[in-house]
């Protein structure tokens, strides 16, 4: 459908009349299937908006008086419009980063047959002397006796380091080894573990969780040209963003050691920020409390910028797939990689009570990974205890995301702590077929009770939708098709899915009185779709195209078909 806008000039004699009235708009939305997530309003059929800001939403007729020379009249033809998505844990810096992983691996194939396309890759690296890769499965590698070797028939004379799938275990060479110092007797790190050879102890080139963190702060230091590099992939993340409707973001993982801080500051004062985000900065496992005052130092909350520093990014454990997550009971399968087979904690819980009582009073809530049952109850007790330390006047929007496995008797915690529940379906791997098939013989019967989406939304809690992009994809409505195909844990309406990605949203990034609905007064943060979420069957939520993203009212995104 191509867009039809007209000015003023042909218009209706009592628009003329209505040109002299001190609410003008300069642009107003008309014949349209307007969703405002406003309770009070839930529907209209026009809209305008002035300097940004919505001045009137109601009916075609009431959207007259805001019209006026000059002032840009849409007709949307009964298009259906939304407010913009809020994704609040996502990585558009991360994914797009071309200084990140110049070497694209499949994942499911075997390591050595992944040896020719890092032989090839090897010869376009950019930025550093280091090759870097992103894409296999831990499986792919764990079998070897020695990933490094392996991997240095492929780079021999220069340090190379291949991501894992999930980002939790990094395949790494002999030369990467020796330039982060890893040795027999280096012990492991906070949250990560050093595979060894079985025999002699040596690191054999399999880094789990944190450690592999750690070794990406060589080839990543920050310069000149991998900075240009990280700005460039962010500029691309920034547009996918737009194009999937996503006006509001947490981005769920903000190295400042790696400078990311200062190139989503670049993209500010170069107006390229094309969404209103809210960076979680990395809290490292492996420095010391001393970092506290670095990150206080950090904090921002402006509310006349687009970008924030007001959230902490934190790993209570790892994740199921590899055995890290923590867990209450052993793993009914161990892959050898942490002693005892109940996971492991990047903080533990007297450290995270720590930070969140110490960094809450500067302003920060927290952004908590916890995926096994054990990690979420040490992560809501930290919260906890942290309230009793500090009261009960701070007004506290600590969140848990992922939250894959929890224990019953912690499922009414969330809405008794006000903690915020952020879970990621938009993956097929989330389905809870799919997740029984892959985890089930990891973690056997407790996979039947996971992503309790549907347990935690009942308490009352507040429940919030993302994408983890890009773990899974960005697209917000596969995400929202899933969150109501889940069976007995799917979300009971469309209503609760919108909410779980608007206005709860909002809420999440302390920005409710100014976007997250449709209302007077709000920020015009709003999206133009090509069907009505409402109506369209569940099957087809996920095929729906957005067509147009305004952010303050602004065209951020427009579809070649409006």
């Amino acid at each position: 459908m191509k867009q039809r806008s007209l000015v003023f000039g042909l218009l209706s004699a009592a628009a003329l009349c209505a040109a002299t009235t001190t609410h003008a708009a300069d642009t107003v939305l008309r014949n349209g299937t307007i969703y405002t997530v406003n309770d009070k309003q839930p529907w209209a059929e026009a809209l305008a908006i002035r300097d940004g800001k919505i001045v009137f939403v109601g009916s075609n007729a009431g959207a007259v008086t805001h019209i006026r020379s000059g002032t840009e009249v849409i007709d949307l033809e009964g298009l259906f419009v939304m407010p913009g998505i809020h994704d609040v844990h996502t990585h558009p810096l991360e994914a797009n980063n071309n200084a990140l992983a110049e070497c694209n691996l499949k994942a499911g194939l075997a390591a050595r047959n992944q040896l020719k396309t890092i032989r090839r890759c090897s010869k376009e690296q950019k930025g550093n002397a280091w090759v870097t890769g992103w894409g296999h499965y831990i499986e792919d590698v764990i079998r070897e006796r020695s990933p490094a070797k392996m991997l240095d028939q492929a780079v021999p004379d220069r340090p190379a380091i291949m991501m894992e799938f999930t980002s939790h275990s990094m395949w790494v060479n002999s030369k990467a080894l020796k330039a982060a110092g890893i040795t027999a007797r280096t012990p492991n790190p906070p949250g990560g573990v050093i595979v060894r050879d079985k025999k002699t102890g040596e690191p054999n080139g399999l880094l789990i969780d944190n450690v592999g963190n750690m070794i990406w702060e060589l080839p990543l230091k920050p310069n000149r040209q991998i900075l240009d590099l990280t700005y460039d992939g962010l500029k691309v993340g920034l547009k996918k963003l737009a194009r999937n409707g996503i006006t509001s973001i947490s981005d769920a993982r903000v190295y400042w050691t790696r400078k990311h801080h200062e190139v989503w500051q670049r993209a500010e004062r170069e107006k390229t920020l094309t969404a209103r985000v809210v960076m979680s900065l990395w809290a490292y496992p492996q420095f010391g409390d001393e970092q506290i005052e670095t990150l206080e130092a950090m904090y921002s909350n402006d509310p006349g910028r687009l970008l924030k520093a007001s959230q902490i990014k934190v790993y209570s454990d790892g994740i199921v797939s590899i055995g890290t997550a923590a867990m209450k009971r052993r793993y009914a399968y161990d892959y050898g990689l942490v002693k005892g087979n109940r996971g492991l904690n990047y903080f533990d819980q007297d450290r995270l009570t720590r930070y969140i009582a110490r960094l809450e009073k500067t302003g920060f809530d927290f952004h908590i990974h916890a995926i096994g049952d054990r990690g979420v109850h040490e992560a809501l007790n930290a919260i906890e205890e942290a309230g009793r330390i500090n009261g009960s006047t701070l007004g506290r929007r600590h969140r848990l995301t992922h939250v894959e496995l929890v224990d019953k008797a912690d499922i009414p915690r969330f809405k008794r702590l006000g903690v915020i529940a952020d879970f990621q379906v938009a993956g097929s791997w989330s389905n809870p077929g799919e997740y029984k098939r892959d985890t089930g013989y990891l973690i056997g019967k407790r996979a039947n009770a996971a992503i309790p989406l549907k347990s935690i939304y009942d308490t009352g809690a507040t429940v919030t939708l993302s994408s983890d992009y890009d773990v899974s994809t960005m697209n917000p409505f596969i995400g929202m098709q899933h969150a109501r195909s889940r069976g007995r844990q799917k979300l009971p309406s469309m209503d609760a899915v919108v909410r779980a990605y608007t206005i709860n949203g909002a809420y999440t990034l302390r920005q409710e009185e100014i976007t997250g609905s449709l209302e007077v007064g709000k920020y015009a943060d709003l999206i133009v779709l090509d069907q009505n979420l409402l109506e369209v069957k569940r099957a087809h939520i996920g095929r729906t195209r957005v067509l147009w993203t305004l952010l303050a009212g602004e065209e951020v995104f427009r579809h070649k078909e409006f």
